[in-house]
């Protein structure tokens, strides 16, 4: 038997003293503030305006560099920083522009949409936190900066932290789920991935936590939506993980399209300068989202002069594409509706990033074409990849073992995104060659070789209506359709499943059913998919369902019917060799949802951490004036935390080291887990507290703690969590946090729903 102890006030400290990577020394702060003090006195209006303008770059993409629009506007000095331009090439020659042709010479940031990886692609962001482990995560953002840096890339617009339950929304798939606390461990991890532990190494990009704020909250799951909260939910729920992020060092934040008690973001000085820099003590810039300036007019707060000059009031700094700075602050200055201190403010901001990113040093430091060809994609980062694709799928259901397969036989692979390497990808990933990366029908045949015989089948069009089908398959993700009528196609595939031994279906979503602008009202499996998974299963063969999808969806008939499913989201580049590695049992599947999977639309939202009614359901059967439903259960259909594994878990009982503690108090608390399976496994164990009165309502259970062990068959292993005062603390109705004395109950478990319990007291919390 082993003993492990995961001290989590040690890992809060860990991170907050290791992450802070785009600090620096008393020294270099002071020849910070001397350099740029100096530029700014030689810098006139237009050049400090100019600073704060972040404009589109798709005429360089398109045309000659040197010669295009942008280039004229950065030797006039009237460009900050420049996004998605690809490669060293490109990105030199508008560097050379603006350090050698402008009058002083102030280099440009690059940044780009770096989500989860660059060329080497890895999961989704919602399935990378379906791994569980913030190292692998971080790793992954490491992985992703040097291959950035390598590009020309400075500055990722990334990660991502919205805290979302609304599987209807298309950007969950950008985020880490539904809980504050796991967020927010992804967060730190995220932030010390890109930045490293010197962000003037030319490895790291300045990463910019991203939408700040609550934009996982809008309303009916439509993205760019309103988001109406308590200031209680707020800072209790939503806040943490954008804070988590800035304690780790980020070093830019973005605002959010979303209004926030009935002000957009983007112009919000609450947010952005009362809470982010004054009470998190923010000390990098702020850049709105794409056209995030502009779009406040359709808001209804004013015409594009009085947005921006409201911006730049509220504390933002950088204009993403909008041009309302460029073009309107010079006037506001006149008219007195800004100052000029303001203007400079923000200007130093910007100075200072690229002053911590070693630009001015070395304005090229991040274009030398020699790590270009050796550090983009390599064999070392692409073996990570698959690894982590393959512990981030979530294994739903497993009747009789039905996984893993064997390689012997004739194995049917039926479905629209069986042969799709597009759509491996998963969204989001811009620097992607979407053809480097094999299907899964490739990636099974190679797998099998000589030993099974993999036939396939399309067997549906991936939607029935063909605008529908185009519109989420955008961005070269396209499935050839077929043009035989839906009943053809199905019955095609019906005769090869009826000739085969096992079936293997590869149905969903395509990878940009997901993602931004790609919101569903309808989360089910597409109908005429539907149709051929019933068909399939109706043969009588034994069927697993390779799901793909961005965000959680109502499996109930799948769930009832299917016997085998295994959620593979979106992989990367790397996704169909770790969909084979684990469906013929190469690796043992233990990732566990981040975000709970509603039964239908009609739940939503539905979270684990959810607070009790005054009146609420005892059992899951339906009970007259409680809070539940007539026709479906409370219950999710699939739990936050839930996974099945290739072997078996059993828990314990959880033991304390003392059930009453005080101000000074250390409990401990531990659970043995056994690997009652066949074979070797990891599992996720996870630590709930749930306060049992406060002088506010409190959530009926909540993350505290996790950690992912492995397990030989038959192997033993006890886990200590350490629970000090940081976890019991919250934010009460005067928004101050808190700790409270009495009853706590602690939960341990492989999911949220199957924990094993004990109680504790605290007393003389506030001493």
């Amino acid at each position: 038997m082993k003993l492990f102890i995961v001290t989590l006030s040690s890992i809060i400290l860990f991170a907050s003293c290791t992450a802070s990577s785009d600090r620096i020394t008393e020294g270099q702060d002071a020849k910070m503030k001397a350099r740029i003090d100096s530029l700014i006195r030689l810098m006139s209006l237009d050049e400090k305006i100019g600073q704060l303008n972040l404009p589109a770059a798709g005429d360089i993409i398109t045309g000659e560099a040197s010669s295009s629009g942008v280039a004229q506007k950065i030797r006039e000095g009237r460009v900050g920083g420049l996004f998605n331009v690809k490669s060293v090439s490109k990105i030199k020659e508008m560097q050379r522009i603006a350090v050698e042709e402008s009058r002083l010479k102030i280099p440009l940031l690059f940044g780009m949409d770096v989500i989860h990886g660059y060329e080497t692609v890895f999961p989704i962001p919602l399935a990378l936190a379906c791994t569980w482990d913030t190292a692998a995560i971080e790793r992954s953002a490491r992985i992703a900066a040097i291959e950035a840096s390598a590009d020309g890339i400075c500055w990722t617009f990334s990660p991502m932290v919205d805290l979302c339950r609304d599987p209807r929304w298309g950007r969950i798939a950008e985020g880490s789920g539904e809980d504050p606390f796991l967020c927010s461990k992804i967060a730190e991890a995220m932030v010390r991935g890109y930045q490293g532990n010197d962000l003037s190494k030319d490895n790291t990009l300045m990463s910019c936590v991203k939408h700040f704020a609550l934009y996982g909250a809008s309303e009916a799951g439509r993205d760019y939506n309103t988001v109406d909260m308590s200031h209680i939910r707020m800072y209790n729920e939503y806040f943490p993980p954008y804070k988590a992020a800035v304690e780790a060092g980020a070093g830019s934040v973005m605002a959010s399209f979303n209004e926030i008690d009935g002000v957009p973001a983007t112009a919000n000085k609450w947010l952005l300068s009362d809470v982010l820099r004054g009470q998190w003590k923010f000390d990098g810039f702020i850049v709105s989202d794409y056209t995030g300036i502009s779009e406040m007019i359709d808001h209804g707060i004013g015409d594009l002069k009085t947005v921006a000059a409201r911006a730049l009031d509220a504390g933002l700094d950088m204009d993403m594409v909008s041009e309302g700075f460029a073009g309107t602050l010079q006037q506001s200055l006149s008219e007195e509706t800004v100052t000029q201190a303001q203007i400079e403010l923000a200007c130093r901001r910007i100075l200072e990033a690229k002053f911590k990113l070693g630009l001015f040093d070395d304005p090229y430091k991040y274009c030398k074409e020699e790590r270009a060809k050796s550090e983009i994609y390599t064999d070392e980062h692409r073996s990570f990849a698959r690894k982590t694709a393959a512990e981030s799928f979530v294994l739903l259901k497993n009747n009789n073992d039905l996984l893993p397969l064997k390689k012997q036989g004739r194995i049917a692979l039926i479905g629209p995104l069986a042969d799709s390497r597009e759509n491996m990808f998963g969204t989001w990933s811009v620097s992607a060659n979407l053809q480097r990366g094999e299907s899964l029908l490739e990636a099974m045949r190679k797998a099998a070789g000589d030993k099974a015989t993999i036939v396939y089948a399309k067997g549906s069009n991936l939607i029935d209506d063909a605008e529908y089908e185009k519109n989420a398959t955008m961005f070269g993700r396209a499935i050839k359709r077929d043009e035989r009528s839906e009943q053809a196609i199905i019955d095609e595939a019906v005769r090869i499943v009826g000739n085969s031994d096992i079936v293997v279906a590869a149905l969903g979503e395509s990878s940009e059913m997901s993602g931004e602008s790609s919101s569903r009202s309808n989360i089910e499996i597409p109908e005429t998919q539907q149709k051929l998974l019933r068909a399939i299963v109706r043969t009588g063969k034994p069927v697993v369902l390779v799901l793909f999808a961005g965000r959680p969806l109502s499996l109930v008939w799948e769930s009832e019917n299917v016997p085998a499913i295994l959620n593979v989201w979106f992989g990367g580049s790397e996704a169909a060799s770790a969909i084979s590695d684990v469906l013929f049992g190469e690796v043992n599947p233990c990732g566990k949802l981040a975000v709970s999977f509603p039964r239908n639309v009609g739940q939503i939202p539905v979270y684990y951490n959810h607070k009790n009614t005054g009146r609420p359901l005892n059992g899951n059967s339906f009970q007259k004036f409680r809070s539940n439903y007539l026709d479906v259960s409370n219950e999710p259909l699939y739990p936050f935390g839930y996974g099945l594994s290739y072997t078996k878990f059993t828990y314990g009982e959880i033991e304390l080291n003392a059930d009453t503690i005080s101000a000074d108090y250390e409990l401990i608390a531990s659970v043995a887990v056994t690997n009652t399976g066949s074979i070797a496994g990891k599992e996720v164990v996870q630590l709930y507290i749930r306060d049992l009165v406060g002088s506010i309502t409190r959530p009926v259970k909540e993350l505290k703690g996790f950690r992912k062990i492995f397990l030989q068959a038959g192997e033993t292993q006890t886990v200590s969590f350490k629970i000090d005062r940081s976890l019991l603390e919250f934010y009460n109705s005067d928004l101050k946090l808190v700790c409270e004395d009495g009853e706590f109950e602690l939960m341990i478990g492989s999911d949220s729903r199957s924990v094993k319990s004990a109680r504790f007291v605290l007393t003389d919390s506030n001493r």
